[in-house]
């Protein structure tokens, strides 16, 4: 059973028991991959032709079809639900650089011929149904990683496309110096705040506008995050095997349960992460689609996403925050409670006396080792905020932990940065009504931004 923040949580000898029961398994995968590289080699031996998976290639994730790596994001479907042209639009660093993929590569996009129609085009492939604006910075001013593999886009058409499919230039320098940044949404920001959880304090009206409360058959059960008008983040385990969505109501702009005054809005669509099981710990992300917009107050406001390849060091001071129990086994909260704890390295997290070696890529620690303050039952899926640069970042959803707020066991959250490319396919997808369709140009377009 997983360790999660809903309930029940596991003991110390459920997570040995884990712990022997992952290395058991590894023990058992590296049999098993002995056996299929034995009977490919065999197979291959006598001229069955069996291939050897998809290494080097990209996997279509419903037909398991494999294609070439410069197939993916060429303006061409090749796989049968378009997965392989989704996904083609990131945001880099920590200001926001665009970048496009091209044939298996990302490119950095120079300033030079960009317009708003192409960003418009790009907010949509990100999953938004806004566009705020596109900045230009110089290209010495970015990550040295990013000012390799340039890109200008030039598009003289009327319609909006997908930007992998716009004419392209690559470039070794960027004719204007500069590279294009993007907004797609006012974000991160508490206009309505003005100046802990288990060892927290309670929190004040619009000190965290993008938390809402989700609601199961009329009770609180879980936390989230707001992240537009219509996508809520949560975790995986809040979720699976309640997926109805008439089960469900977000309650947003509120510090009290019960609600007062509080938007409530219903759930049009859940979606989490397929390769998520509940005897697992990995994957556990998912998104709710509201049915209608929310509206921004001041009191109700969407937090940032991280970038691609941002990175929230050790010791970095952010915020969790929740109706979770107040102490291990406890009741939930009537008040929205909040703390502030540090970001651990995965290598602190991973220790013999902490998590013995359970932390993921698809995981980050926050709190403190001797244990005092911490997320606890029914902060699940709640918000791990980070401020960088005046703005608020969502760098982790409220996975699961040892008991609450005890030493050596800090909360684990789910790593958004590692979450990024699901959650923006999964909005893509929704964003673009068209599915897949051509003009007469056989240029794959989307309808108009609504």
């Amino acid at each position: 059973m997983p360790v999660t923040k809903v309930q029940p949580f596991m003991t110390e000898d459920d997570l040995d028991k884990k712990w022997k029961k992952r290395l058991l398994a590894h023990r058992m995968e590296l049999i098993i991959a002995t056996c299929i590289i034995v009977v490919v080699t065999l197979a291959l031996g006598i001229g069955l032709g069996v291939g050897l998976s998809c290494v080097g290639k990209f996997r279509c994730g419903f037909s398991s079809q494999c294609i070439r790596s410069s197939a993916q994001c060429d303006g061409e479907v090749d796989c049968g639900n378009g997965e392989d042209e989704l996904g083609c639009v990131r945001l880099s660093g920590r200001s926001s650089v665009l970048q496009v993929q091209r044939g298996g590569v990302w490119r950095t996009v120079c300033s030079e011929d960009w317009n708003n129609l192409l960003g418009a085009s790009a907010c949509k492939q990100l999953g938004y149904t806004s566009y705020v604006e596109s900045f230009f910075i110089p290209l010495t001013a970015i990550e040295e990683r990013l000012q390799y593999n340039l890109v200008s886009i030039n598009l003289s058409q009327s319609q909006i496309i997908k930007l992998q499919n716009a004419p392209t230039f690559s470039k070794t320098q960027c004719t204007s110096g500069k590279v294009t940044t993007l907004k797609c949404l006012e974000c991160g920001f508490r206009p309505k705040y003005a100046t802990r959880i288990v060892g927290g304090n309670l929190s004040r009206p619009g000190q965290f506008p993008w938390q809402v409360s989700l609601h199961f058959s009329s009770e609180h059960l879980c936390g989230g995050s707001i992240i537009t008008s219509l996508w809520i983040v949560t975790a995986a385990h809040c979720v699976f095997g309640f997926t109805d969505p008439s089960m469900w109501t977000i309650h947003v702009g509120q510090t009290e349960q019960p609600v007062h005054g509080a938007q409530s809005l219903a759930v049009e669509q859940i979606i989490y992460h397929t390769r998520y099981r509940p005897k697992g710990l990995d994957y556990d992300i998912a998104l709710m689609k509201l049915t209608k917009p929310l509206v921004f107050n001041g009191f109700v406001e969407p937090i940032c996403l991280p970038n691609y390849g941002e990175e929230f060091e050790e010791g970095t001071m952010c915020w969790i925050s929740g109706w979770g129990a107040t102490e291990d086994e406890g009741e939930t909260s009537v008040f929205l409670r909040s703390a502030m704890v540090p970001i651990l390295s995965t290598k602190t997290c991973n220790q013999p006396e902490v998590y013995q070696g359970l932390i993921s890529p698809w995981m980050i620690c926050a709190g403190y080792l001797e244990g005092g303050t911490d997320s606890c039952q029914g902060d699940s899926g709640g918000p791990l905020a980070c401020e960088d640069t005046s703005r608020w970042k969502l760098v982790g959803a409220t996975s699961w932990g040892i008991g609450c707020a005890i030493r050596n066991k800090p909360g684990v959250y789910t790593r958004i940065t590692h979450s990024l490319s699901w959650i923006r396919q999964q909005m893509e997808v929704s964003a673009c009504y068209c599915t897949i369709q051509y003009n007469s140009n056989e240029t794959w377009i989307y309808s108009t931004l609504e």
